[in-house]
């Protein structure tokens, strides 16, 4: 089944291109079918790169999937215009008063950063606990896991004496989790972070559940409230095969002398072309969120969804 997307989003071309089924609005109101709504709080610079990288793990499942998109009033992004904005996105204010299945916070620039020191930190926390009674379930990644761990459960981020970044092996920490089916045992995801949250203030927390991890130096991968289908992705499974490729090239070339992301070169050899051992994860996660925890459970009527807590 298709994703719907808005009228000509570019990252439409690129999926196209990769035979996922995307439809534009017009056609998907011309479908008598309800689907999944889905908000996604895009934090990264380059709007364009992040959407195509979430579009194509949310458009490859046999559900139908309306997206919007919004992106923080309170600061204003320098890599992608305003009128791109203005085509494609919506801010918070616009829809505030509307309920979701799902809600995606991605990751964020800003990790070396207190919390409070981000420009945009008191519009996130309030996106966070509107996002308490208005959405099904929410799905936070790198930065935006960090900021929901840290806003909800008061769980604080630690800077780490080097950068983490490769593509490293997890594990699975719990059996017959609905949101795990079908990984195997062992499985790998990129990181690409300065912090981490740690498990031993993680575990404190008793509607806490540790889902997976990986080998050190990444730590914990996947923590959730399974009570209110929360989950917190410090990974980034929607990467492209180039991402870490771009960041390392990019951190080279600024003198910053980084190491080389672990398990993703041949042989650490970076003149080579890398090996992707994370995509059927990647979709997996993401088919299994939409599934088990958005379209299995969330009320037919949106507007039943926490009824009372409109605003």
């Amino acid at each position: 089944m298709p994703i719907k997307i808005p009228n000509n989003l570019p990252a439409a071309h690129i999926l196209e291109g990769e035979n996922i089924f995307v439809m534009d609005a017009d056609r998907a109101y011309s479908q008598d079918i309800r689907p999944l709504r889905l908000l996604i709080l895009n934090l990264m610079p380059i709007k364009h790169i992040t959407e195509t990288q979430f579009l194509r793990l949310l458009g490859n499942t046999p559900l139908q999937v309306e997206v919007d998109f919004i992106y923080t009033e309170s600061y204003t992004p320098s890599h992608t215009s305003a009128a791109y904005l203005s085509e494609f996105y919506g801010t918070f204010a616009e829809v505030r008063h509307r309920k979701y299945d799902g809600f995606i916070i991605t990751g964020a620039p800003v990790e070396n950063m207190a919390f409070e020191e981000v420009a945009y930190w008191e519009e996130v926390a309030e996106i966070l606990e509107w996002s308490k009674t208005h959405v099904y379930s929410t799905f936070h990644v790198c930065w935006g896991a960090q900021a929901g761990l840290y806003y909800h459960y008061g769980i604080q981020k630690h800077q780490m004496k080097e950068k983490i970044s490769g593509v490293f092996r997890h594990h699975l920490c719990v059996e017959h989790e609905r949101l795990l089916r079908g990984f195997d045992d062992e499985f790998y995801v990129p990181h690409s972070r300065h912090t981490e949250n740690r498990r031993e203030d993680i575990v404190k927390v008793p509607e806490l559940t540790i889902l997976a991890e990986a080998e050190e130096p990444a730590g914990p991968y996947i923590v959730a409230n399974l009570e209110k289908r929360q989950f917190f992705i410090t990974g980034h499974a929607e990467y492209d095969p180039d991402t870490l490729k771009q960041e390392y090239d990019r951190d080279v070339k600024a003198g910053l002398n980084p190491k080389i992301p672990i398990n993703y070169y041949p042989e650490d050899d970076p003149a080579r072309k890398p090996v992707v051992r994370w995509r059927s994860v990647a979709h997996l996660l993401f088919a299994n969120w939409l599934n088990y925890y958005v379209y299995q459970e969330t009320p037919y009527e949106l507007d039943e969804l926490y009824k009372g807590h409109d605003d």
